[in-house]
């Protein structure tokens, strides 16, 4: 706050303190009285000699009689230059030399970080001109103190603001760099956690929008803190996603682990989260999480007009594929970042699928533990596995890139229940792909909206290709309805 202030100040007393032993030299004690004594004392050298050649001159007068007139001179000289020093010197140091000290003192004090001394309390006798310098020094310190407060308030309010849509610590680097403002960005090896809420947007379309922006809000709060205890950036909240990368702005050799443990100590918060919520009637939330890492390029993204800090590239993108995998409850994490991570984690066998753009399957790995020192274990998911069987006939469509096939695949239900569903269907499907499903089933009571699933297994039973749907988007009547049936038949 006082840097400009102890410049200032630092300036005006320079040669005072460049050398310590330079102190009593420059001081204004010595200075004003060696330059009052030798001045005296060369005008008085001066009349003397010039009494005496004078004398010689004029008067008539042997080599005794001008000693003992120059010993008379010189005793005179003597006796002047004494009074003058005695009391030039005591009207210089209560006039001059004492209220400037005075001030140097305040200034010393000021700069070795005493902010309290503001005002100078002169010597009685000091000349106004003196004083005219105390008066302009206490303004200006309290102008520049004044200012540097405000800079430091309106600093704090930057750091403060910018620090909820930005990480603090990128803040603190785009505020301090010299070059923090400009376009452009470096290359960086980080692990990026992709997260997203599953059927939260059809949820949105049923209730009160304001209820649907706290009900987020209280999520995005509960994810935020994990991500922060974990030392991960925030990159962006996409809706109802989490962008948040590991290794920016600085880079950790942990920062697969942390991300791994982050991932999971998420999924165990929105567990307890969803206890809160369903006590004050909400829905229960599920998410899913994608883990990659790779190399991206780290930076200011945009233009002069408008720009974000954050990442892009393939690592990304690939994330975000992997996350679009999960079902709610799951932690996926890609290859990259399975082979750093894999001695201190389990995981269950891979899965590999070929997505659209891909030139070989991508292989992901559930991963449900990591080992110290952060020892995170993902919380059982309180979902039923275990349905009543009921057949129910549907017809059923493959989604992709959010776009639905023409296709229609028709099947029936095995067993159901609010969460799973297990069925035959024709053709088959692959694992990992996305449904979205109607039922034929209509009642005057109740008739089902759409549900949107992922096929979690294909498998034989009973020379018969059985299909396992884990629900990700459902209308919370129609997930009531199956709860109630569910719980009516055990």
């Amino acid at each position: 706050m006082k840097d400009a202030i102890i410049s200032f100040l630092r300036s005006t007393n320079k040669k005072m303190s460049s050398n310590p032993n330079n102190n009593k030299k420059n001081s204004v004690r010595a200075v004003v009285l060696m330059g009052v004594f030798w001045r005296i004392l060369i005008i008085e050298g001066i009349l003397l000699v010039g009494t005496l050649i004078y004398a010689a001159l004029t008067e008539d007068r042997g080599s005794v009689e001008l000693f003992w007139y120059a010993i008379r001179i010189i005793s005179l000289v003597a006796i002047i230059v004494l009074f003058m020093m005695v009391t030039l010197k005591s009207f210089l140091e209560r006039r001059i030399i004492s209220p400037l000290e005075t001030i140097a003192a305040a200034n010393q004090r000021f700069q070795d970080n005493d902010s309290s001394v503001r005002e100078v309390n002169l010597p009685e006798g000091a000349p106004k001109e003196i004083k005219g310098i105390v008066s302009s020094r206490t303004q200006m310190l309290n102008t520049i103190l004044k200012i540097s407060e405000e800079r430091l308030h309106l600093v704090k309010f930057i750091r403060n603001t910018f620090g909820r849509y930005l990480s603090k610590r990128v803040v603190d680097e785009i505020l301090e760099s010299p070059n923090g403002q400009e376009i452009g960005g470096h290359r960086k090896t980080v692990t990026v956690v992709m997260s997203d809420l599953r059927g939260f947007t059809s949820l949105s379309e049923t209730r009160d929008p304001e209820d649907m922006v706290r009900l987020l809000n209280r999520y995005l709060e509960r994810m935020s803190k994990v991500i922060v205890e974990y030392d991960g950036m925030i990159d962006e909240f996409i809706g109802d996603a989490i962008l948040t990368v590991f290794g920016v702005p600085e880079e950790h050799d942990d920062d697969p682990l942390r991300a791994v443990a982050c991932a999971l100590a998420m999924q165990n918060a929105l567990v307890e989260l969803n206890n809160e919520l369903t006590h004050e009637g909400y829905p229960v939330l599920e998410m899913g999480i994608g883990i990659n890492t790779g190399s991206v390029i780290v930076g200011n993204i945009g233009s002069e007009i408008r720009a974000k800090y954050g990442i892009v590239g393939a690592t990304v993108n690939m994330a975000s594929r992997i996350e679009s995998n999960t079902v709610g409850g799951e932690v996926l994490m890609g290859e990259s970042t399975y082979r750093l991570v894999k001695e201190a984690v389990t995981a269950d066998p891979p899965h590999t699928v070929m997505m659209k753009g891909l030139k070989r399957p991508l292989v992901i790995y559930p991963v449900t533990a990591i080992g110290p020192p952060y020892n995170v274990k993902l919380a059982p998911q309180t979902a039923n596995k275990h349905g009543m069987e009921m057949n129910l006939p549907f017809h059923c469509w493959k989604v992709e890139d959010k776009k639905m096939a023409s296709e229609t695949m028709s099947g029936e239900t095995i067993t159901i229940n609010e969460n799973l569903i297990t069925a035959s269907v024709e053709p088959h499907l692959e694992p990992l792909a996305d449904i979205k499903l109607i039922f034929d089933f209509c009642m005057d009571a109740h008739c089902f909206d759409d549900i949107y699933a992922k096929v979690l297994s294909v498998e034989e039973q009973n020379n018969k290709i059985v299909t396992r749907f884990r629900i990700t988007s459902i209308n919370q009547k129609d997930r009531d309805i199956l709860k109630k049936w569910t719980s009516e038949a055990s």
